[in-house]
């Protein structure tokens, strides 16, 4: 016998789902609304289900062919991307293969979700979804580094022939990239007010036991995964690096490199609070997932600054010498908190740096400062602190 659901359009069915995740998941509530939902019914158009980060369209032939949990995973997962900023965010993997990045991005998505709501059979993951235990704990680019190293010879990854699944959504590069720089800003300010919204919404339905609102936020926020989208995004270059053919620049100096590497990637700098607020303990977890990071997108150099009321300490890492950087770190400071001498000293000494990436706990005597440079806060233990330049993301000293 089929179920209700089955009985549904696809038309009354797309919704009713929508209206199972509002109930089950209120601190996505928000999310949902993003965008425009549409029910297609040529299926050459959308076969399955497809976003452009922003809009999301759902072929009405493959929600036929769904049950109740396999729908609401497909619509879960769309909104994931739209969460994550996926589309923008590894923009540039689309363009070396779309085909890999997509499934790439699957990959992350379905083992959080399988992990978040996925216990009790209320979703399922649709035939064909991209799913593999061994890429649990990596970050988009990292898988699709696998899949890039490990696609049969001669293949470019826009099509079948990779082994494995291929993914049942298709992701609308195009449309992504035809936003502009104030409507990726606008989408990007949508989807943190809407995580917001839909952590106060579950608050005020009782939903969620006594979790505060930035408990609420923690399933769909995660710092790590923010912190490598920043380098990733930010440091990123055209080129894509693989082990599998030497680059000629190092081979001379006994260096052994990828080939790829793009000579947009510079210098990264990371600016760490030491007024006395961060712990030896986060100290060592957050510099070891910088360098983690680092490992896969090559910068130059890594400076390291340690600061309180000015810089006081300076320290400078060649690409070859990462593996060394937390162990042979030494952190110096230990008075006020004055963000604004970072910027001061780096225009001082001619620094000039991709991407700015600043570990520290809020309470800043002066603002937040000028930047000439992409800006990542972390901040640690302070979730009231919302700084007014750049990408915040919140860290609890529990979860490092």
């Amino acid at each position: 016998m089929l179920s209700i659901g089955k009985q549904l359009t696809p038309e009354q069915r797309v919704p009713k789902t929508i209206v199972a995740l509002m109930s089950k998941i209120p601190a996505l509530s928000a999310v949902l609304m993003i965008g425009d939902r549409v029910v297609e019914h040529d299926n050459a158009k959308v076969p399955t289900a497809c976003t452009n980060g922003r809009d999301e369209w759902y072929g009405a032939e493959f929600v036929d062919s769904l049950n109740d949990a396999e729908l609401r995973f497909l619509v879960l997962h769309e909104n994931y991307h739209k969460l994550y900023r996926h589309l923008t965010t590894w923009a540039h993997l689309s363009k070396i293969a779309p085909h890999l990045a997509n499934m790439a991005m699957d990959y992350v998505i379905n083992i959080k979700l399988m992990d978040e709501y996925g216990a009790d059979g209320w979703i399922k993951l649709p035939e064909g979804g991209c799913y593999d235990e061994k890429y649990r704990g990596w970050d988009t680019a990292q898988v699709f580094g696998d899949l890039h190293d490990n696609k049969p010879q001669g293949e470019d990854g826009g099509g079948g022939g990779t082994a494995g699944p291929q993914g049942f959504d298709s992701h609308d590069w195009e449309g992504a990239t035809d936003m502009d720089a104030d409507e990726i800003r606008e989408l990007a300010r949508e989807i943190d007010e809407a995580v917001r919204q839909g952590a106060l919404i579950a608050g005020k339905m009782g939903s969620g036991g006594d979790r505060n609102l930035e408990e609420l936020m923690q399933p769909q926020i995660d710092w790590r995964e923010t912190l490598r989208e920043f380098i990733h995004t930010t440091c990123a270059g055209s080129d894509y690096s693989t082990w599998k053919r030497p680059n000629r620049r190092y081979i001379g100096a006994n260096i052994y490199m990828p080939s790829g590497i793009s000579q947009q990637v510079d210098e990264l700098v990371v600016a760490i609070d030491m007024s006395g607020s961060i712990g030896n303990v986060a100290l060592s977890a957050f510099l070891s997932e910088v360098k983690s990071v680092c490992d896969t997108v090559k910068p130059n150099k890594v400076r390291v600054l340690y600061w309180d009321t000015k810089v006081c300490r300076d320290e400078a890492y060649e690409m070859h010498e990462l593996d060394d950087l937390v162990k042979s770190t030494k952190p110096a400071g230990g008075g006020g908190t004055d963000v604004e001498c970072v910027p001061e000293y780096m225009q001082e000494h001619g620094i000039k740096p991709q991407a700015c990436i600043v570990l520290t706990d809020g309470d800043l005597y002066r603002g937040w400062g000028t930047w000439n440079t992409p800006v990542l806060w972390c901040i640690l233990d302070n979730a009231r602190k919302k700084p007014d330049v750049g990408t915040t993301v919140h860290i609890k000293s529990r979860e490092m």
